[in-house]
């Protein structure tokens, strides 16, 4: 199977139902991509599957043939897409276990919305545990990224 991993092709011959988080880790070695829970609950291991919010940990690679996946890593080979310089702006990590979860989710988000109410924020970001508890930032981040955040200053 053909897959494309952060802008570069990929043929894939291994176990159809290995999951793509072990590819993306122990084949590839974007270790960016965290393992949490392994069953889909907290989202440290979020990356984009044809630009979609997906949980690596049960995403089975036979599901991926023709598919482009975007990590962390692919994110911005500088480090500087607008939801990693927010995340930078506003002190979002404590541990910073779940970011690359988080900050895919988020970016997922202001792709598809480019301006989020507070509800499609929520909605977006339900899937992704801070172990921290750094929610507030989490979400003045995400403000800050959609250029938001003066309007919704009062609302967290």
């Amino acid at each position: 199977m053909r897959l494309t991993v952060n802008g570069e092709t990929r043929e894939y011959t291994g176990d159809p139902a290995q999951p793509l988080l072990w590819y993306l880790r122990d084949e590839l070695a974007l270790t960016g991509t965290k393992f949490g829970c392994g069953i889909s609950a907290c989202g440290a291991c979020t990356v984009h599957v044809d630009g979609a919010p997906v949980t690596a940990c049960v995403t089975p690679m036979s599901t991926l043939d023709g598919k482009t996946v975007v990590t962390i890593e692919g994110l911005s080979e500088a480090g500087d897409h607008p939801v990693q310089k927010a995340w930078a702006d506003a002190n979002v990590p404590q541990c910073g276990y779940c970011q690359s979860g988080q900050i895919m989710a988020a970016a997922a988000l202001l792709k598809r919305k480019p301006r989020p109410t507070e509800r499609d924020i929520d909605d977006a970001m339900t899937g992704v545990i801070c172990r921290c508890g750094t929610y507030t930032r989490i979400r003045e981040a995400i403000r800050r990224a959609a250029g938001l955040e003066a309007t919704a200053a009062g609302g967290r």
